[in-house]
């Protein structure tokens, strides 16, 4: 049984009383009880209100669904459409002409590009990884993956072959982003004999390097005899390290599986290990026990030689969960649960404000600033919640108005549609806003769940609103000022595996003029760093093309006219349940949110609630239209769990889905399709919450 305590009225899990009491309030000087009283006080303002703002989404969702169910059968009329959605509030008026005027806000966010990462903050390894991603080695990027235009490294050991066509690749990287005045990088005999066409590109030197700049970012040029590489090179030049993931957001959010006091302490204490700089953890490699821990910072010697440095980890943001769901580590006066936004809230702004008050070793913010991404929030009332939300944490830790800066997942069908408005909600503080494609389709689907069947996933890629959503996102963005005081972003290159792709690809989104995009690794982020020297976003930002209206982006994704085959119709469901149930056995079973999981072809993929989500939604739509039967479901559910049981066959821990159909696993994902129509705006949260319980308690 969980011990809970009192404290000012509410019930708390003792575990995290003590944890937010000793590690957090003790260091930062605060009085506990004034705490707790003005902690209950703030979710006595704040529960109700966040109550209500989901019966807000309900009832617009009743209405719309409605709507279409009293003109089925009826081509879609796009104009009455639009009208009706205003009529009802879900579109509101634009607020006209305005500019954020967030302050404080540290360059990696406002006026740098670079690649950003998320990472599950209940993986304290992973977490000190893409901390430590700021810094990544261009030689070992190119050696390891598929963005090396080379045949694969021979198996025992080096590959000399493989290793010079990497340097060459380094050289042809240098050539085109720091040209020498004369002559090829190739050609070098020595670091005396650099002389840049560009000098003000030299920014000084690091102990074993010459350290470099482009585009805002950082390259250093390691010259080491000593290493086995640079004792090769003529010019002895051992690697290339590249500035990279600029930004990392750890994630309580959509890559983990926390639904207890037990998982949400796990979050909040790597968090606090993060930003006091002490997290550390050791591991099992190669028969050798390692201990990673965060780095430090870069020292280097200016031009003028002066010692100066650079920060030698990403900035930190932390994603908090959004207005949805409950946790029961805290309950309230009349026995709920603590709406886990809150509590997410307060706690990491809590443990954040050790940074702004200089209770770090390392530091994370140098402007005093806490950042925090707040994801699915449904419209301009809805960030002004968490607008009115975050003054109230500051006014409760003591910390000056607006220390909390928020970015806005742009990641719900009413946030998009009334962009500017929720900008102009959070227009002081918001320091970040992006689009991610998986969200944002499980959100169409849901919300016009009753208007027809919907095309297939891959067909929605090529959708008016999406290409709608994408654009509109830059374009709002720039209009309000965000280029140069805050981040715009786009969503996650989900295959670790097919880098080379990802260098053809993802530069594509720099030319939509986001100055961050998400990527999975922190190999991924050394490689995507690149497209951030070929191409200066600020720039790009300045010549950007109208987007398509509003109008577009209301176009609703139906197969209007549309005959599949059997072939087909099979073809797509098949792929929802593989990728349904390759996730939902790693979340309930072993409490893993975001791993790469094979698909159904066997490619890895990043996979997190989001892509469950629109799994999910897509079956029950389809479902609802009569496209596909029960039965159909069933059957595929059976022959997809087979494939997923071979998928995790070599995992010793591993419970097969076959032969346990009323276990939890393949319970949830058989909910998440047959109760998915009735999900609030289809997410999937609240059934994983409940199995994953149940699977914690037997």
């Amino acid at each position: 049984m969980t011990d809970m305590i009192a404290r000012a009225g509410l019930s708390v899990d003792s575990r995290l009383a003590h944890f937010i009491e000793t590690d957090v309030l003790g260091p930062l000087g605060r009085h506990v009880g004034a705490f707790w009283d003005g902690f209950a006080a703030l979710l006595a303002a704040f529960a109700p209100r966040n109550r209500a703002l989901l019966e807000k989404r309900e009832s617009l969702q009743a209405q719309i669904d409605a709507w279409h169910m009293e003109r089925a059968g009826k081509p879609h009329d796009a104009a009455a459409y639009k009208a009706f959605l205003t009529d009802i509030g879900y579109l509101v008026p634009e607020p006209g002409d305005f500019r954020i005027g967030t302050q404080n806000v540290d360059p990696e966010i406002a006026t740098m590009a670079g690649p950003q990462l998320v990472v599950p903050i209940l993986n304290a390894r992973f977490l000190l990884n893409a901390a430590n991603a700021r810094w990544g080695s261009l030689y070992d990027a190119f050696y390891g993956t598929d963005a090396l235009d080379a045949p694969p490294a021979r198996p025992g050991g080096y590959d000399e072959a493989r290793g010079a066509a990497v340097i060459a690749r380094g050289r042809q990287f240098l050539d085109e982003t720091f040209p020498l005045a004369s002559g090829s990088w190739a050609d070098l005999a020595g670091r005396d004999d650099i002389t840049l066409a560009d000098p003000a590109q030299h920014v000084g030197t690091t102990d074993k390097g010459l350290l470099l700049k482009n585009n805002g970012l950082h390259v250093e040029v390691v010259f080491d005899p000593t290493t086995p590489v640079g004792a090769t090179d003529k010019a002895g030049i051992a690697d290339i390290i590249v500035e990279a993931a600029l930004t990392t957001i750890a994630d309580c959010e959509d890559s983990v599986a926390a639904v207890d006091a037990e998982d949400k302490l796990l979050a909040y204490t790597n968090w606090l290990g993060i930003i006091r700089g002490d997290l550390s953890e050791s591991f099992e490699k190669g028969g050798k026990t390692l201990t990673r821990k965060l780095n430090p910072d870069k020292p280097f010697t200016d031009k003028n030689g002066n010692a100066d440095w650079l920060p030698g980890r990403s900035l930190m943001f932390v994603r908090n969960v959004g207005h949805l769901m409950t946790n029961p580590a805290i309950r309230l006066p009349d026995g709920s649960e603590i709406p886990e936004g809150i509590m997410d809230a307060v706690f990491t702004s809590a443990i954040s404000a050790l940074d702004v008050e200089g209770h770090s070793t390392l530091g994370n913010s140098r402007t005093g600033s806490i950042y925090i991404v707040k994801p699915k929030m449904h419209g301009p009332e809805e960030c002004a919640f968490t607008n009115d939300l975050f003054d109230a944490v500051e006014d409760l830790l003591g910390l000056p108005r607006h220390t909390i800066k928020v970015g806005v997942m742009d990641e719900e069908r009413r946030t998009s549609a009334n962009l500017a408005a929720c900008i102009h909600a959070v227009k002081d503080r918001i320091v970040f806003i992006n689009t991610g494609f998986l969200d944002r389709t499980g959100d169409e689907i849901h919300t016009s769940m009753r208007a027809g069947p919907m095309l297939r996933k891959g067909a929605m890629k090529g959708s008016d609103w999406l290409k709608a959503y994408e654009a509109r996102n830059v374009a709002i963005g720039l209009a309000h000022g965000l280029s140069g005081k805050a981040q715009i972003g786009k969503g996650m290159w989900a295959a670790p595996d097919l880098m080379g792709q990802m260098m053809v690809e993802k530069v594509g989104h720099l030319k939509a003029g986001a100055n961050t995009a998400w990527v999975p690794s922190p190999t991924a982020a050394t490689l995507h760093a690149l497209h951030y020297h070929q191409i200066d976003v600020f720039d790009v930002q300045k010549h950007l093309p109208e987007p398509m209206g509003l109008d577009a982006l209301l176009a609703i994704p139906l197969a209007d006219g549309v005959n599949w085959s059997e072939a087909e119709i099979r073809e797509e469901l098949d792929n929802n349940c593989q990728g349904l149930l390759g996730y939902v056995v790693r979340w309930i079973d072993a409490g893993v949110g975001c791993s790469k999981v094979p698909d159904i072809n066997d490619v890895g993929l990043m996979e997190d609630r989001a892509t469950l989500r629109i799994s999910s939604q897509h079956i029950a739509n389809w479902l609802l239209h009569g496209v596909i039967t029960e039965r159909q479901v069933m059957d595929s559910l059976t022959r997809m769990a087979a494939k997923v049981d071979a998928q995790n066959a070599g995992d010793p821990l591993y419970v097969p889905l076959t032969g346990n159909e009323d276990g939890a696993a393949f319970s949830a994902a058989r909910d998440l399709i047959f109760k998915g129509v009735e999900q609030p705006s289809g997410y999937t949260e609240p059934l994983l919450h409940e199995w994953r319980l149940r699977k914690k308690a037997e």
